[in-house]
């Protein structure tokens, strides 16, 4: 096999690895609850750490990821998060579990961004997009493995030995990324000989634009609202609610989440090609997506307790399927702003996706625990949290209709 396709194989195993740690918690919720001695608050704050941790980390990985390379910047983050998921594997305390998230939000933020500039200078610029989309269905891969999977292993050996044998493969992973990868294939122009654009001005003066640009706070909210509730549930607040409300078991749930993910990689291919070819619109299928949303969270809201699998399936699914025409608001952006700016535009979008789902983490946890202290993880506290959400998308969806739409951008 060509190093280029085994760069590609070992960093989307990485990527795996970022989009598995982030959703662990959904499914260990219980164990965490009683291990580390939390309450709903604690337990919000302990999965927000990864997601405030990873977005704080994009700032300098956007500054320094081109002067030191994506393989020294991916093996050293990588070792951080390798640390962090053995200091989670062996922690008593909320603060040790906050610490310990937080290392692995800092170790895989660059999993990404890093695959992503790797693809750039190994493969044809005509198999770009075709590859990112791989990229992001194996990602997705990683939320499903951090569900039934993962209970399978956690009910084999417990949620600490599972953390610790996972940190062992990540090691196998990065220890295979710093031995294959190389930053440039050996025939490319040497960095020194391109021209590159003199940079703070350029920097500043794109991103002094794009904060002067009324779209980019609407599609900015849109993603914060949009992927932060998602998110939120995927990775935690599904688990409680299942186990606690609906009364599914633990093989169950971790069903009803795989199945949201499942959702989700179909959206991923089903919502590009529809805007493209037969709706031929940006801004109605996103403002679209986040109005049906407000649909599916109303009716959890109402859903009386011990509501049947099947019914649960479908609704989870719809979630999953339905939340990914969000990913079409960084083509949005991108299209809405000039060429040469692609780049900027489309990370201040993502520094708002990975902030939200920390807000709402944390969020809904202070939120259920200060409505209801004595019931915190309760009907009433999800059914008011399901609201809150609801309230929250609906807005976001009535202000994306104010949105320029970027048809002639595409002509």
């Amino acid at each position: 096999m060509s190093r280029r396709w085994l760069i590609f194989l070992i960093t989307s195993a990485n990527f795996f690895l970022s989009q598995f740690y982030r959703a662990t918690n959904a499914v260990i919720a219980e164990d965490l609850l009683n291990d580390l001695s939390l309450d709903t608050q604690g337990l919000g704050a302990l999965s927000a750490a990864f997601f405030y941790a990873f977005a704080l980390t994009q700032i300098p990985i956007s500054i320094l990821l081109d002067k030191i390379g994506a393989r020294r910047m991916m093996t050293g983050l990588s070792l951080v998060g390798i640390g962090g998921a053995l200091l989670f594997a062996m922690a008593h305390s909320q603060g040790m579990g906050v610490a310990g998230r937080a290392l692995l939000g800092v170790g895989m933020a660059c999993n990404l961004m890093g695959t992503l500039k790797l693809l750039t200078v190994w493969f044809k610029p005509s198999s770009f997009a075709t590859l990112t989309g791989v990229v992001f269905s194996i990602g997705t891969v990683g939320n499903i493995a951090a569900t039934s999977p993962l209970v399978f292993l956690v009910n084999a050996i417990g949620w600490r030995h599972a953390f610790m044998v996972i940190a062992g493969v990540n090691l196998l992973v990065v220890l295979a990324l710093y031995l294959v990868v190389r930053d440039t294939p050996p025939d490319a122009p040497s960095a020194r000989n391109q021209t590159q654009p003199s940079g703070m001005g350029t920097l500043f003066g794109g991103l002094t634009l794009l904060l002067k640009t009324r779209d980019y706070w609407i599609i900015s909210m849109g993603a914060f609202v949009s992927y932060g509730i998602y998110a939120a549930f995927q990775t935690l607040w599904t688990g409680p609610y299942l186990m606690g409300v609906m009364e599914q078991g633990d093989m169950n749930t971790g069903h009803l989440i795989f199945l949201m993910n499942l959702g989700a990689i179909g959206g991923a291919f089903l919502w590009g090609p529809l805007s493209d070819r037969v709706l031929k619109t940006r801004k109605g299928v996103v403002s679209g997506g986040l109005l049906a949303l407000v649909l599916i969270l109303f009716i959890l809201a109402v859903l009386p307790v011990g509501t049947g699998f099947t019914l649960l399936l479908i609704l989870f699914f719809a979630f999953g399927l339905i939340r990914t025409s969000g990913l079409l608001m960084y083509v949005h952006i991108r299209e809405s702003m000039p060429i040469e700016m692609a780049g900027t535009a489309m990370s201040g979008i993502n520094f708002f996706t990975m902030i939200g789902p920390a807000f709402f983490l944390q969020g809904l946890g202070m939120f259920m625990q200060a409505l209801y202290p004595e019931a915190s993880r309760g009907p009433e506290a999800f059914t008011a949290s399901f609201i809150l959400c609801a309230c929250c998308c609906l807005l976001a969806g009535l202000l994306y209709l104010f949105t320029r739409e970027t048809r002639a951008a595409r002509k």
